[in-house]
């Protein structure tokens, strides 16, 4: 048997409290917009809605709403996902005397988005420090949005992230991002691998709540991840034989300079004076024995941009020349991540060892 009581007027719509014997009481929220959303979930025109909140069936005619499985909440897996960048967020922002604690809730109106950008690619964007009002704050994640685009400079991949989605704080999409920077700037941090949720999409169409579940895949292997191959010599070498570090730096500073010098161009750290991609395009000129039009690469990069362009385009060289596709990413080369210049020097040391 049923038994029903009213609960004492309270501020929030009316409540009223079911109880049945031996079982836990259920609070049911009856304003009309949450009742809508009952009436919804229980329709048999509407798929059910497990776990949904009231506040997300407050939907207007088509509109939609994303949330992420309770389930997928618990895996072990997202879990330490989200920890890691969470840790990693802070590592970043110590200076700065930020502390992250709840990733959707710090980081949907973009003030801290853009201390982190601000720390990781050592620039300053030109937006207000702070900004209280919904259209402010969207401005400003405008504005960290768009230098965000152009530092990962996707070619053929769409974002899983926008304005809306991390201003209406969409922890998915939030984690897109903050994987897609961490990729990119090469965080010392090891992502968990194949991390997916169950995403619940809640749409209204004809009056009714209709739910589906897509699985979302957050990260793959630290690999493809990572834009890193099979391990090779140069993992060895850094790992257990550091010390022979400086003879293979040595030998191919000499391989370089050999060529280099035709143009009375000198080089004397590998890390650096490849990062902008021009030696790059040079030597392979050199190599192959060609004139290389100064209108297809920037002689004097200025930008990350064009910088990334000069590697790209020197690596497309390389391709015509018959090598194998570089173990880096043009991005690798330009962030001075040395392990990824060594490799493509040694590459090009391997071929043309024996040109004069």
């Amino acid at each position: 048997m049923t038994e029903v009581c009213a609960l004492p007027a309270l501020r929030r719509p009316p409540v009223v409290l079911v109880c049945r014997a031996a079982a836990s009481c259920t609070f049911l929220a009856m304003s009309d917009l949450q009742e809508e959303g009952k009436n919804a979930i229980n329709s048999p025109m509407s798929p059910a809605l497990a776990d949904v909140h009231p506040e997300d069936t407050q939907l207007e005619e088509n509109e939609e709403r994303t949330m992420i499985d309770p389930t997928s909440k618990e895996d072990p897996k997202f879990k330490e996902l989200v920890k890691v960048l969470l840790d990693w967020i802070n590592d970043v922002l110590v200076e700065e005397r930020i502390i992250v604690k709840q990733l959707e809730e710090d980081l949907y109106d973009g003030q801290v988005l853009q201390k982190l950008l601000e720390k990781l690619a050592g620039c300053k964007l030109n937006v207000a420090e702070v900004t209280q009002s919904e259209i402010g704050q969207k401005q400003k994640l405008q504005t960290v949005l768009e230098a965000v685009h152009d530092l990962l400079r996707p070619r053929g991949w769409a974002l899983r992230w926008s304005v809306d989605s991390i201003h209406g704080k969409n922890l998915v999409a939030i984690l897109h991002l903050l994987v897609s920077l961490a990729m990119h700037f090469r965080a010392p941090i090891r992502l968990p691998e194949h991390v997916t949720v169950q995403v619940v999409v809640v749409r209204k169409r004809e009056g009714l709540l209709h739910s589906s579940h897509i699985s979302e895949e957050l990260t793959t292997t630290t690999g493809m991840m990572m834009g890193r191959f099979e391990r090779d010599a140069f993992d060895t070498l850094f790992d257990h034989a550091p010390d022979k570090l400086s003879v293979v730096k040595k030998s191919l500073i000499t391989f370089v300079n050999k060529h280099l010098n035709k143009l009375n161009l000198e080089v004397t750290e590998l890390e650096t004076q490849f990062a902008d991609g021009v030696y790059l395009v040079l030597l392979m000129g050199l190599l192959e024995d060609y004139f290389v039009p100064l209108h297809n690469f920037y002689l004097t990069p200025e930008s990350f941009d064009q910088k990334v362009h000069n590697v790209s385009f020197a690596f497309e060289l390389m391709l015509d020349g018959g090598l194998k596709k570089p173990k880096a990413r043009p991005e690798d080369v330009v962030n001075l991540d040395l392990k990824s210049t060594l490799r493509v020097l040694y590459n090009l040391f391997t071929k043309y060892k024996n040109v004069e």
